[in-house]
């Protein structure tokens, strides 16, 4: 059994105007990875190449240890997908829509599938045209799990869900990996998500990879510094990551804020959010 569950070398698909340049990421087993980046990063086109939905230009994808083309419907097999957009035709019933997949992944387990149903409230024997955008994606979550999937892909799969149901799909998705033989891979715009459930978050900028890091190593050790231009002239610009220059002062975003607060004692320095790290790179001035 592979040690990684999905490995992403020198990945690029150019469409003329937006490119993805060179991507590399690894998931190992038993991880939640978060995908963030703006509107158009490329966090969509980064998951369609994995699931071979388009065809990547250049790069290496292995899931399982195995090619993603050559081994196709294998690997798709043991794999869940919820994306925002639902994808099931919407003159089926969730029961119809069993029966489909009980035919499609060959360790589809009603019991689970049922049990889902169930616990999301959704109406078994109800048209998906009457299903509102939460029903349906829980509807693509109960699906998702219900075939035995090593691995769950997420594209903005929690967006359209009140707050308590995306808790609940949160500590279903923390419950999957327990076992460190399962992994997720989960794009979302809601960074205070990621915050609780990921191991890992790879941000993906303008369709270069700007880092894939372990989630702790960011929230322990990257930081906010705010300060007036006379401690902003004097800082080390190799400890600065990016700026933002506001009325009467800078915020600086730096990877170690212990390392500033000892070195800028007359700076405020506190802990930098998943949200403002990708912020700083996106709208901050780069050193």
């Amino acid at each position: 059994m592979s040690e990684n569950i999905l490995e992403v070398k020198n990945l690029t698909k150019d469409y003329g105007d937006f490119t993805l340049d060179g991507l590399n990421f690894t998931i190992p087993r038993g991880v939640v990875m978060g995908l963030i980046g703006e509107n158009g990063a490329g966090k969509s086109t980064t998951i369609n190449c994995i699931l071979n939905e388009i065809r990547k230009d250049g790069g290496e994808i292995s899931i399982f240890g195995k090619d993603h083309i050559q081994s196709e419907i294998e690997i798709k097999d043991k794999i869940g997908v919820v994306f925002d957009e639902n994808h099931f035709p919407d003159i089926f019933t969730p029961m119809e829509i069993g029966k489909y997949m009980a035919g499609i992944y060959s360790a589809w387990e009603w019991p689970v599938y049922r049990k889902f149903l169930e616990q999301f409230e959704l109406p078994a024997d109800k048209k998906i045209k009457d299903f509102s955008k939460g029903m349906r994606v829980k509807l693509a979550f109960a699906v998702a799990l219900s075939h035995k999937a090593e691995l769950l892909i997420l594209d903005e799969a929690t967006s359209g869900l009140d707050p308590i149901i995306r808790d609940d799909i949160l500590d279903m998705l923390i419950d999957f990996v327990q076992d460190e033989n399962h992994s997720v891979l989960v794009s979302s715009h809601i960074t205070s998500d990621l915050e609780k459930i990921a191991d890992y978050i790879t941000f993906i900028h303008k369709g270069k990879l700007i880092f894939s890091y372990p989630k702790d190593d960011l929230v322990d050790n990257y930081g906010v510094v705010s300060c007036g231009a006379a401690v902003f002239d004097t800082m080390d610009k190799s400890e600065v990551v990016a700026y933002r220059k506001e009325d009467f002062q800078y915020k600086i975003l730096v990877k170690d804020r212990s390392k500033a607060a000892r070195n800028y004692p007359k700076a405020l320095v506190g802990p930098a959010t998943i949200e403002e790290i990708m912020l700083f790179h996106v709208k901050g001035e780069l050193k």
